[in-house]
This record gives C-alpha cells, structure tokens and sequence, in this order.
C-alpha cells in the first residue's frame, strides 16, 4: 500500500509527502503548539500561518465566533513576519522530518515577491502557498485572488523570486474560479489549494451592530464542505496542475470524498481546532479504507468520481 507520492511533479525538485494529508493554514500556528498533542513527524506536510514581509497585530478582539456547523474567524493575519520565522521556526523545521509549506500574503505584488525571495533556499522551508484568498485584510489577499488578471499578477511575482514549489490558495468569494486557477497556474503555480473560507458576518444583537470590529468574517469548517468540494470538482476539471482540497474536512470519509473529486491531497482545519488529533485520524481512516478495499496507490482514488 503506497501512501507516499511527489504533489508537484512538474516541479525541478519536486514536493515529496509521506502521505496526502496535510494541515491547514491558519489552523496550527507554526506547528509547534500541534506538535506537542500529536505526531506531527506522521502527516504529509505542516502549512504553516499565514507570514508577511513585516510582523502585524492582526485584527481588534473579537476574532473568532462559533456557528451551528462551523466558525467565523477574523483573525487579520497576525504573525511574527517573515525575518523572525527565518531566524526562530526554520531551524527548528530543519530538523523535522515532516516537510513545511509557508503560507504568505501581502498588500502588493511587490510584498508577496519580498517574502517569497527571502524564503528562497532556507532550510527547513519546503515550499510556499500563495495566499491570494483571505478575507479579513483591508488590502492583499482576497482582492488579489477574485479576478484572473490580479491574481496571475502576483503569482508570476512570485514564481520569479523563488524556486521553491509554488501552491496558491483560491477564494471562493471571486466570480469564477475555474478561469482564476487556470490563470494562475499559467503563471507559475505548481499546485492549487482550494479552497479558503467564505465571507461571512455575525451581528451582536445586544450592541445592535456587526459582532467584529473588522465586521467581516471568514466562515469555516462542516458548513462549507459541500461548497469546497463542488469547486475542487471544477478546478479539477479545468487544470492540469494538482488540487489540494481543503473545506470541511473532519473525517476519512470527508478526506475520501476530496480525493474522488479530483483532489490530490487534503487539509484538515478548522477540525484540529476542536479535535487535535483530527488530521491523524483522518490518516489511519484513509490507511484503513485502502487496506480494505485492497488499493495499493492511493492516487488511485485521485479524480475516481469524476470519472465515473
């Protein structure tokens, strides 16, 4: 039974995972706190918090509020900045087996290539996601990732700072997905993660007015599971690059599920959240399925509802 595969094998160097499973952005801070409850050492690969050219605070309290099948975040993308994470967690990283993807954002196309080039060859840092999807900044992120033409922008940015692999995270707030990820990928991404959180809002009835100081919100987990699943079936669909699914993933059978759709790989998030242990047990329910069905890749099941 192979669990092990190369994500990006249209890169030089490639991206080698021990299995699909991976963390999710913004999810497990730096890996660190996560690699204190579990065998972090077990899992595909750690995408690490999304980091910026400069440290940020990150969004006024409140941040976070829960909903009956999910959670509103509105974090802002608080980190330590890309020079910290160089000189504290990439030494530390070095000396993991398991590989660690960083996520960065940034205000421009120029930001984005700046984090990118300083991440360049340091050990311990396996590959970058691009993040042109998150909702809760005033600038960057989601605004970049909406449109095809903005979002191969800074893609192509990117992909000339640096040669290490190149995901790129989607927004499903934009008008058409398939057209961003086909544009992106002709710019120079090597995989596509899809997808990040839904825009969202909470009104806090007593003060009469928006729950979050920054009023917007990135809605997450159960609830948004369907949704991301129908675009990982359309960016499938339209890309050759592979599909990282992330969405609602809680369980095998969720992880299963992505796969079938066209994911090549899964993120688990918002679940750890609740459940520290949810992206080892959606590993050995995966292990478990294909020992039972007798499949000995599981890039076997990669696209298998697609074609049905």
């Amino acid at each position: 039974m192979t669990l092990s595969f190369n994500l990006v094998p249209g890169h030089p160097g490639g991206l080698w995972l021990a299995n699909p499973v991976l963390t999710a952005s913004g999810t497990c801070g730096y890996g660190v706190e996560l690699g204190e409850i579990i065998d972090i050492q077990r899992l595909g690969a750690i995408v690490c918090k999304g980091i910026t050219l400069h440290p940020r605070e990150g969004n006024p309290q409140p941040r976070v509020a829960e909903t009956p099948a999910g959670l509103l975040n509105s974090i802002g993308l608080q980190n330590i900045g890309v020079e910290a994470l160089i000189r504290d967690m990439a030494p530390l990283w070095a000396s993991w087996r398991v590989p660690v993807i960083v996520n960065i954002a940034g205000e421009s196309a120029r930001e984005y290539r700046e984090v990118a080039r300083r991440l360049d060859g340091v050990p311990g840092v396996a590959g970058i996601e691009v993040n042109i999807s998150c909702p809760n900044v005033a600038q960057g992120g989601m605004e970049f990732g909406a449109k095809p033409r903005p979002a191969a922008r800074v893609v192509a940015a990117v992909r000339k700072a640096t040669g290490l692999p190149l995901l790129v995270k989607l927004t499903p707030n934009g008008a058409d997905m398939p057209a961003v990820a086909r544009a992106v990928a002709e710019a120079g991404a090597d995989a596509l993660t899809v997808m990040n959180t839904i825009l969202g809002l909470a009104i806090d009835t007593t003060q009469r007015k928006p729950f979050f100081p920054a009023v917007k919100a990135g809605l997450s987990g159960p609830a948004i599971k369907p949704i991301a699943l129908y675009h990982v079936y359309e960016v499938a669909r339209a890309v050759s690059v592979p599909v990282v699914g992330c969405g609602g993933i809680a369980s095998a059978t969720d992880a299963l599920e992505f796969l079938m759709a066209g994911a090549t790989a899964v993120q688990v998030g918002t679940a750890t959240l609740v459940n520290p242990k949810a992206p080892l047990e959606v590993l050995e329910g995966l292990e478990a399925y294909l020992k039972q069905k007798n499949i000995a890749d599981v890039r076997e099941l990669v696209g298998a509802a697609a074609k049905a």
